[in-house]
């Protein structure tokens, strides 16, 4: 039975109980906001493993409330929305998601995309992990068992998302890995050709890692090939 526990804010009133049957039927714990607000009351007092957070909601929207989540967790989050355009897909991986779903879509691909988080978000915090790991780079050292990152001994908060990101890179380094290799080794689905998501994501990584973001030392562009950490 699965003990994993979810927290699925959404005000739409037949988004959660759908979800909340098929999440409840494959054994997960639910704890259900109906805004940004209340979402953060209840990540006050109980420990959530993956929050599902919608964007459009009353007092206190999903990206105002994932910007306050970020400041101190960690937990993988899926937003759902609306709006399907490519700047708002940008601006919801921008702040932190570590994946964005449009509506309308199916439950059974929302459950599929929490294993998945849920999957790769334990592997890398060291729940499957036997012994422990780090990765030294210079003055980058990532912590694969305590999921964690530091520069020159100072921690960086790195979402779910972006530590898969740069441990990817990291165990392959000196390769030149394309957006291509990189988006399906870290979401494990199809790429398609217009997706900026990788992108997107290495510049917030860059900008928590590096002194000077436009001229990086650890994580190099490759022009018209890809990304690699020499």
């Amino acid at each position: 039975m699965n003990r994993s526990t979810i927290l699925l804010v959404d005000d739409e009133k037949e988004i959660t109980n759908l979800l909340e049957i098929y999440l409840k039927n494959e054994g997960y714990q639910l704890l259900i906001a109906n805004d940004g607000l209340e979402a953060l009351e209840l990540l006050q007092s109980n420990a959530v493993d993956l929050i599902i957070l919608d964007v459009m909601m009353p007092r206190m929207d999903g990206i105002q409330a994932c910007i306050k989540i970020r400041e101190e967790k960690q937990m993988p989050i899926i937003m759902l929305s609306a709006k399907g355009q490519e700047i708002d897909k940008i601006t919801g991986l921008s702040i932190g998601a570590d994946d964005y779903v449009v509506k309308p879509f199916s439950p059974l691909e929302i459950l599929a995309r929490v294993k998945s988080q849920l999957r790769r978000y334990r592997h890398f915090s060291g729940n499957d992990v036997k012994s422990e790991n780090e990765i030294v780079i210079d003055e980058l050292v990532i912590h694969l068992t305590q999921h964690r990152v530091s520069v020159d001994k100072i921690p960086i908060k790195l979402t779910p998302r972006e530590f898969s990101i740069l441990y990817t890179l990291a165990v392959n380094r000196g390769r030149v890995l394309s957006m291509e290799q990189i988006y399906e080794a870290v979401w494990e689905e199809p790429f398609y050709e217009s997706n900026n998501t990788v992108m997107v994501h290495i510049r917030k990584i860059r900008e928590k890692l590096e002194k000077d973001p436009s001229s990086p030392q650890y994580i190099k562009t490759i022009w018209g090939i890809g990304y690699t950490i020499e």
